[in-house]
């Protein structure tokens, strides 16, 4: 029994998932009786090694270039790998290349940074409407409150979320950080009467959502600006971070919470959604490579500890983690359905690598979300420049009556 069977029998063992693996020479393992779940199938000795090299990275690497293959279920063999024990902590070599790719694309300044998200997010509009929610085109967790049927539901249900939690009021000045297409600053402005500021630093995006603006004739009513998260104008009543701490990156945190500080005039209410891990780890380094070049992903005690030295009063911190695999179960299926009218926009940039890469991020994820093991969590911090005044509700009754809207 070589290296690799032992990964895998090991893997086997730890997970109640049927499977099977097909091996380069064409021999076959299977875990269990049953009718797999999914087969792995590796096509050369190369990508085997690659596995045992490099743990999962390897794996994940080998299946985005074809070198292997995963037909089946392919949620169901990311919950294997966590079930199992698939390595997910980082090989020697597998951190060398994460402490290499900090080296070349870290957040630290802001045209890498500026860079990074237009890898991302500039991917263009038709490709994210075929997959995200209708009208509002919100690229971060929703809330499936409610019993939410659609993903449409919950992701107004996290605005609305969000919105509560700031106790916005008409007329007073938001501040929508990394606002993507404008979809939270037009909820707010649509339900709360704000006058919200989209600050975003790509430009593709913020192109489409001026375009929204002058459609809708609000020109008057809701502002942009082309901008870093660290270099806002001015000072508002309120902000909503929504996803965008995790492109900070990784001694960047104290900085950008500085600036989250500094953007709100004195007794301002804010809100930070965003992805955070329990402890100190490393950040998954095939998605910082191949999904979100120089992302990081904090941790929830030097978040806070960061947010006390900027002069932050913490409200409220809730967990959202269930919410976020569920949201990601609905991206992977929209994406799989809609995959040829994807690929139709562009063939060259959506081929199959692109396919199988996604595929990954958004089904791995999910799982990652799911895991009962798992340290990756979704926060959304509510807090106070200075010590929030008498006005702020003493309870979160506020987030739950039956509509609040003024």
């Amino acid at each position: 029994m070589n290296r690799l069977d032992r990964i895998l029998r090991g893997v086997g063992e730890r997970t109640g998932i049927c499977f099977r693996v097909v091996f380069s020479d064409g021999r076959q393992y299977q875990n269990r009786d049953g009718v797999p779940a999914f087969t792995l199938t590796f096509r050369s000795r190369f990508a085997e090694w690659r596995v045992v090299l490099l743990g999962h990275v390897g794996l994940l690497e080998a299946y985005a270039t074809q070198a292997a293959d995963i037909d089946g279920e392919l949620a169901l063999a990311f919950r294997t790998a966590y079930e199992g024990g698939l390595d997910m902590r980082f090989r020697p070599l597998v951190r060398v290349r994460n402490r290499w790719h900090e080296a070349l694309y870290s957040n630290a300044s802001i045209a890498q940074a500026k860079a990074n998200a237009r890898f991302h997010y500039a991917l263009g509009t038709d490709f994210y409407r075929l997959w995200l929610d209708h009208p509002y085109m919100m690229y971060t967790c929703a809330y499936w409150a409610d019993g939410a049927a659609t993903l449409e539901e919950a992701q107004q249900n996290k605005m609305e979320h969000v919105c509560r939690k700031l106790c916005l009021k008409p007329g007073e000045t938001l501040l929508d950080i990394g606002c993507g297409w404008g979809g939270f600053s037009f909820y707010a402005f649509e339900r709360y009467g704000v006058v919200p500021t989209g600050l975003n630093t790509t430009p593709e995006q913020l192109k489409d959502m001026r375009a929204e603006i002058t459609r809708r004739g609000l020109e008057d009513r809701i502002k942009t600006v082309e901008a870093d998260f660290r270099d806002v104008p001015g000072q508002f009543d309120k902000c909503a971070s929504i996803g965008v701490l995790e492109h900070a990156g990784r001694d960047q945190i104290s900085e950008v919470v500085q600036a989250h500080a500094d953007c709100l005039k004195p007794g301002g209410i804010g809100m930070l959604h965003f992805i955070g891990h329990v402890g100190h780890y490393e950040t998954e380094f095939f998605i910082r490579k191949y999904v979100f070049p120089g992302g990081w992903i904090p941790s929830l005690a030097e978040t806070i500890t960061a947010m006390e030295r900027a002069g932050l009063e913490i409200l409220d911190i809730e967990n959202l983690r269930r919410n976020y695999a569920f949201t990601l179960d609905a991206w992977a299926e929209r994406f799989d359905a809609n995959w040829e009218r994807i690929q139709a926009i562009d063939p060259k940039k959506f081929d199959e690598k692109f396919r199988r890469i996604w595929r990954t991020y958004l089904y791995s994820c999910a799982e990652m979300f799911r895991a009962s093991r798992g340290y990756t969590h979704l926060f959304q911090i509510t807090y106070s420049k200075g010590n929030v005044g008498s006005s702020y509700p003493m309870s979160r009754a506020h987030l739950y009556v039956e509509d609040m809207t003024p």
